[in-house]
């Protein structure tokens, strides 16, 4: 931890303590927050919150974190992580639950990437380095198909596919009650949740987002859709159902029934991409991959099913 001790200026006379943090040690609303939260910054001598008030001339003592290590990969391998098709250009994974695409900042767990460095792959070495190849991602909570570049080119290629939305992205998805109309598009934008931090909302100052779907089984609790998005929003199936008052059958963070979720065993949305298509970085020609439902998934569907 380092300490630092500032003079609050007249300009931030009455400002809340967070937002004079932020401009003051120029960080994010988020981190002053956090050091308020950890009761890291004294006015005066006293410790404050982040929403107290800062006068000028008064003295703030802030304790600044530690800067976070880089991120970086670390070969582990992962169970039941499947190779769908590998060859120079690429190599397609069907990913398991539990499993994030690529380290982040606070996640512990494994990843994608470690698991194929774990299983002896080369991927390309384009994007920060704990991103090189990767060129989509899938929650940790969701399992299915990812395609990752292997060479430098297919990087560049696939990367700009997904930018301009000319790969197929198929997902299913099982939520609770039945979607009207049956077949549909959800057109919402969608932005962080201002009261929940890590989830994520429909809101007018968010960013333009679009789900087409279709119903392909209707039952009494809940409904099998298939679902193909036009844009890649983080959350953005969640959301969007969870917005139509359907949210996707065991994701309790937005608002499933947990006594259907214990019923069913899940422990996870039920979502899962099933199909993956896009066009050869090297040749062109369209190529898709699919991906059957993991054991989890394949229970809840089928206790669904059962009258």
């Amino acid at each position: 931890m380092a300490e630092r001790s500032i003079l609050v200026p007249e300009g931030l006379e009455g400002q809340r303590v967070d937002f004079a943090l932020s401009k003051l040690l120029g960080l994010s609303r988020t981190a002053a927050a956090d050091i308020c939260a950890e009761g890291g910054v004294q006015l005066s001598g006293q410790v404050v919150a982040k929403s107290d008030r800062v006068e000028s001339g008064e003295r703030l003592d802030i304790m600044l974190p530690e800067p976070q290590r880089p991120l970086e990969v670390v070969p582990d391998p992962v169970p039941g992580m499947r190779i769908v098709h590998d060859e120079e250009a690429f190599v397609v994974v069907d990913k398991p639950v539990g499993v994030a695409a690529h380290p982040a900042q606070g996640w512990k767990g494994r990843t994608v990437v470690g698991g194929l460095a774990a299983a002896g792959f080369t991927i390309a070495t384009s994007g920060a380095p704990e991103r090189q190849g990767i060129v989509q991602r899938l929650d940790v909570g969701t399992s299915g198909l990812m395609v990752i570049a292997k060479s430098e080119h297919a990087y560049s290629v696939l990367k700009h596919a997904f930018k301009e939305r000319t790969v197929e992205k198929t997902y299913h998805a099982l939520v609770q009650g039945l979607p009207d109309p049956v077949l549909g598009t959800i057109d919402a934008p969608i932005a962080r949740n201002p009261r929940h931090d890590g989830l994520y909302a429909v809101h007018s100052a968010g960013k333009n987002a679009i789900t087409h779907y279709e119903v392909l089984e209707a039952h009494r609790r809940a409904s099998l859709v298939e679902v193909h998005l036009e844009t890649g929003r983080t959350h953005q199936i969640r959301v969007h159902f969870s917005a139509l008052k359907r949210p996707c059958v065991g994701d309790l963070p937005y608002g499933a029934d947990p006594v259907l979720a214990k019923d069913l065993r899940l422990e996870r949305q039920w979502l899962h991409a099933v199909k993956l298509g896009f066009h050869h970085p090297d040749s062109n020609r369209w190529v898709e991959f699919e991906s059957g439902y993991p054991e989890d998934l394949q229970y809840a569907i089928d206790r669904i099913r059962t009258p």
